[in-house]
């Protein structure tokens, strides 16, 4: 499957599983006597939960291809040049960071002033 494919299969799929379970829902409790915004909500909640379920029991080989899809895209045109300067920019932050961390540990370790 490429990767345009994927994702639009997978996109598809996803919206499928939130707009069926929401519209049968919808009717239900409408036809059930309840205001329209609770209705909604409930219905809303209720096909999210359904939506989230099913594309992680069913869209395993759509979602990983469109993983891939989105790894290779981010790195196709990295040179090793653009990876190092990358990992030194990682190293400063934290290097950074480490210093934050060891002027926040002296602050908490010295004495208060009374």
């Amino acid at each position: 499957m490429n990767t345009r494919t994927a994702w639009i299969v997978y996109s598809l799929l996803r919206l499928a599983f939130f707009a069926v379970p929401f519209a049968a829902l919808m009717l239900l409790l409408s036809l059930g006597g309840f205001p329209q915004w609770i209705a909604a909500l409930v219905a809303g909640v209720v096909s999210a939960l359904i939506a989230v379920s099913l594309s992680v029991i069913f869209l395993a080989k759509p979602r990983e291809a469109a993983a891939e899809s989105i790894y290779e895209w981010r790195n196709r045109a990295r040179s090793s040049d653009d990876v190092a300067e990358d990992d030194a920019v990682d190293a400063q932050a934290d290097v950074q960071q480490a210093e934050v961390r060891r002027t926040d540990a002296r602050r908490t370790d010295a004495p208060e002033d009374e």
